[in-house]
């Protein structure tokens, strides 16, 4: 397998350092699977698994920069959906989660993430598709030739051998991608047999995926993205 995109194991303690940073984003992709609610810090720390004290930074720093409607009550949510997760994709960088490539006979992409996803399961791994095969089986938009799926941790050799997947820098067909923070798996969905990260998680990661990556996140975002601006 290649492995890509190693997470710095040197990052300081304490506030992030931008808002959208891996685990203050926890908090944004909440807010956006539940943007048509109103939430209170405690609901999004305890769904987030997070502090009440790091939510009330995040919040407070979401408020400030204008993304929020807060209420009388302290609940929020988004002003804008759409213009928050357009921040929010400007910095993004799949890149800089753990991505190891190999390659799996298959013949067709869609075959291979059934064969993998249901290997995964019968081994008790959590696991959720995304990039182009996580639109597919959320929209079935076009056929795609590389499953990329979300792994809690580096891929034992011994599920490495069970694939059947071998190194193969040029002709990797499966991605199996290490978080740089659990969160990827918040609002995950099961499809006709095939479990995804939530159409907002899949589409930020579209963002650096070959072959028709473009079209897809533009697809998926006209489908199952769209909110209205609430003032």
């Amino acid at each position: 397998m290649i492995v890509d995109g190693r997470p710095n194991r040197f990052r300081s303690a304490g506030r992030p350092q931008n808002t959208f940073a891996p685990k203050s984003a926890r908090v944004i992709r909440w807010l956006l699977i539940h943007a048509s609610e109103s939430l209170t810090q405690r609901q999004i720390a305890r769904a987030t698994d997070m502090t009440e004290g790091y939510v009330s930074r995040i919040v407070g720093r979401l408020d400030r920069e204008g993304y929020l409607v807060r209420e009388e009550s302290g609940a929020v949510r988004p002003k804008d959906p759409a213009l928050l997760l357009d921040a929010w994709r400007e910095v993004y960088q799949f890149s800089k989660h753990t991505i190891h490539q190999g390659h799996v006979a298959a013949r067709s992409g869609d075959a291979l993430l059934q064969f993998v996803g249901d290997t995964l399961l019968e081994q008790g791994i959590e696991h959720a598709a995304t990039g182009l095969a996580g639109a597919w089986a959320l929209t079935r938009f076009a056929a795609f030739r590389i499953a990329t799926l979300y792994l809690p941790t580096d891929p034992s050799p011994a599920l490495l051998d069970r694939l059947g997947c071998r190194e193969e820098p040029r002709g990797a067909n499966l991605w199996l991608v290490v978080p740089n923070d659990a969160g990827v798996f918040q609002g995950a969905v099961e499809k006709d047999g095939v479990r995804c990260v939530h159409p907002v998680q899949v589409y930020l990661d579209l963002k650096e995926h070959p072959e028709r990556a473009p079209e897809a996140a533009e697809h998926l975002r006209t489908e199952l993205l769209t909110w209205r601006h609430d003032g």
